[in-house]
């Protein structure tokens, strides 16, 4: 099978989304925010071997890749794709990841369900065309505490901006009390 990749820009300026036309990661979703936690995905390791990578997102068909800030996108977007291109054969896309303890499965609440339910149908294919995406961490006392990734993570628009989009979107479609906030790190 011949292998395309493609680059697309998302609105985070230190992050590209490298589109691929066969899957990377076949179940859920994976974000690493350092080398040693991608021991068993080498395509990761190899990522984060270069220079000013600070995090390497997995989903379905792409990888998004944010960089420090600190290196010239045209240089460092041709060494990622490189880097992709020669390791994406020997890349496995069923690798088996373990859980971030702090998610909250969906399956344990049904009003956790329900959010995850809203968020699926109007949130996160924004999200995800972007390269990113959004985790629940809690929801207690109608404050709802969320973790973004992969592009999502460091862009500046979402911790203000699409942080009230989704709380707007939660008051209308769930509850009119709700608060959407950042869980801290």
């Amino acid at each position: 099978m011949d292998i395309r990749l493609m680059v697309q820009s998302t609105p985070n300026p230190n992050a590209l989304k490298f589109v691929l036309n066969i899957p990377v990661k076949t179940d859920g979703k994976v974000t690493y925010k350092r080398i040693e936690d991608c021991v068993h995905n080498p395509l990761a390791m190899k990522i984060f071997g270069l220079d000013h990578i600070e995090e390497v997102f997995f989903f379905d068909n792409y990888i998004t890749v944010t960089q420090n800030g600190d290196a010239d996108w045209d240089v460092l977007e041709e060494q990622v794709k490189k880097t992709v291109l020669d390791n994406i054969q020997a890349h496995d896309p069923n690798f088996k990841t373990e859980e971030p303890k702090r998610a909250l499965p969906a399956t344990d609440n049904p009003e956790v369900a329900r959010v995850e339910e809203i968020l699926n149908q109007t949130i996160r294919p924004a999200l995800q065309m972007d390269g990113g995406d959004i985790q629940i961490i809690s929801l207690e006392n109608n404050i709802l505490m969320v973790n973004y990734q992969g592009a999502c993570g460091s862009c500046p628009s979402s911790s203000m901006g699409t942080l009230k989009a989704i709380e707007n979107i939660l008051r209308d479609q769930y509850n009119q009390d709700i608060v959407v906030e950042m869980a801290p790190y």
